[in-house]
């Protein structure tokens, strides 16, 4: 059949990526977790330390999070049933949503399924307009930061703007970002900003006051202003005094702050969360809210056990705790003088090695001597720039991070 000759490009694109070096669908399989500290992934019948996890505060494995996803699933189930408006909001889901909006100092907040379902949820009804009859039919400029996540990137794309209505602004490189908005003046009736607030590959902080100062020195020059968008999934629960992310870090608040209670809260999940207005209209508009189930109710009762958790003495502790683990590592890899990709005060810390096929080498060694690290490759980050991607959690002891580094100096 002539379909055979699609499939063998398929296997010959499959082939292509294995002999770059970038393959991603190996994965590890992990058995369990060992009851130990720190907890070790069993793959078959060796345990590995686990510096690859964005559980940041190692609330996956606390007892709280446990209890709230046991009672949520005693009361309701396993599973929503329907999506939101038919008859999947269950109360869990609310409390969950005012909770966070709570934990933010907002109005609302809407749960997604995940952080790359609120991503797309909320930029492209912000951008486009969802229907003939929608009365958001602005001209609108979006412009975004180089290294935006992808579900930013898809979000963008997927609102099929003309070429013109789509910049991007050099990788924190607020000049450019000024000149953009500048040449916009009188061409666009609307302008959208959309960054993340920590860069998931290095650990970088988007410095949201600089975006502030020009978002006030421009926003009157638009008939309808300037929107912030702040993606801050891996900065919620990892910086800030408290845990509140890049916007506690800068005192500044994003029009839309969009987040996951998947990575440093350690449950599952997405949301956007912002005034009332925007979120009314966003349950009336986005497709991945309207048209998709939420999380079940078992991971929304985990989720609001970890936001009580945080906002505790006892989740400020672990939140300390994570501090000092990353204050640690830091140090010691200094006096190793193991290379950083980027300078970041952020658990993240990305290790450069530069070429893809070195990167999966070292890898492969450091799982041999019981470590689980991951190499981000091209096209993650940009060609040259292949890395290992260590992150800290609160659970590492000084001990285990010792001989991660360790392991390191060796196999370079």
């Amino acid at each position: 059949m002539a379909q055979a000759n699609f499939f063998a490009l398929l296997k010959a694109e499959v082939k292509r990526i294995d002999k770059a070096g970038s393959t991603k669908r190996k994965e590890k399989i992990i058995e369990k977790f060992t009851k130990e500290t720190p907890p070790r992934a069993l793959i078959g019948k060796k345990k590995y330390f686990i510096f690859n996890s964005n559980d940041y505060l190692s609330l996956k494995y606390h007892p709280s999070l446990r209890t709230g996803e046991e009672k949520a699933s005693a009361l309701f189930g396993t599973g929503p049933g329907a999506v939101r408006f038919i008859s999947g909001s269950l109360k869990v889901h609310r409390e969950l949503e005012l909770a966070t909006a709570k934990f933010h100092g907002r109005d609302d907040a809407i749960v997604y399924s995940s952080a790359f379902a609120a991503n797309q949820g909320a930029v492209y009804p912000l951008i486009a307009p969802q229907v003939k009859t929608s009365l958001v039919q602005d001209r609108v400029l979006v412009i975004s930061d180089a290294l935006n996540h992808r579900s930013i990137i898809d979000g963008i794309r997927l609102a099929n703007l003309p070429k013109e209505q789509r910049a991007v602004f050099k990788h924190l490189d607020f000049s450019d970002l000024e000149n953009l908005i500048k040449a916009a003046v009188n061409k666009f009736d609307r302008v959208v900003i959309i960054t993340d607030g920590v860069f998931s590959m290095l650990g970088e902080l988007q410095n949201l006051k600089q975006i502030s100062k020009l978002k006030t020195a421009y926003d009157k020059k638009f008939p309808n202003g300037i929107l912030l968008i702040v993606d801050d999934a891996h900065g919620i629960g990892a910086v800030g005094d408290s845990g509140r992310g890049v916007e506690e870090v800068f005192g500044v608040k994003a029009d839309l702050l969009i987040g996951t209670y998947g990575k440093a809260l350690g449950s599952d999940g997405g949301y956007v969360t912002g005034n009332q207005t925007i979120i009314d209209y966003l349950r009336e508009s986005s497709a991945t809210y309207i048209y998709s189930n939420s999380v079940s109710p078992g991971t929304a009762g985990a989720s609001l056990a970890a936001l009580k958790l945080l906002q505790s003495k006892t989740g400020q502790a672990i939140l300390k705790k994570l501090k000092a683990n990353l204050a640690y590592f830091k140090k010691v890899a200094a006096r190793a003088k193991i290379p950083f990709a980027a300078e970041s005060v952020h658990p993240v810390q990305p290790v450069l090695i530069g070429e893809t096929l070195k990167t999966k080498a070292l890898v492969a060694k450091l799982f041999a001597a019981g470590f689980l690290t991951t190499a981000i490759s091209y096209p993650v980050v940009s060609l040259g720039r292949d890395e290992i991607r260590v992150q800290i959690n609160a659970n590492h002891t000084f001990r285990a991070i010792d001989q991660l580094v360790t392991a390191l100096s060796k196999n370079f």
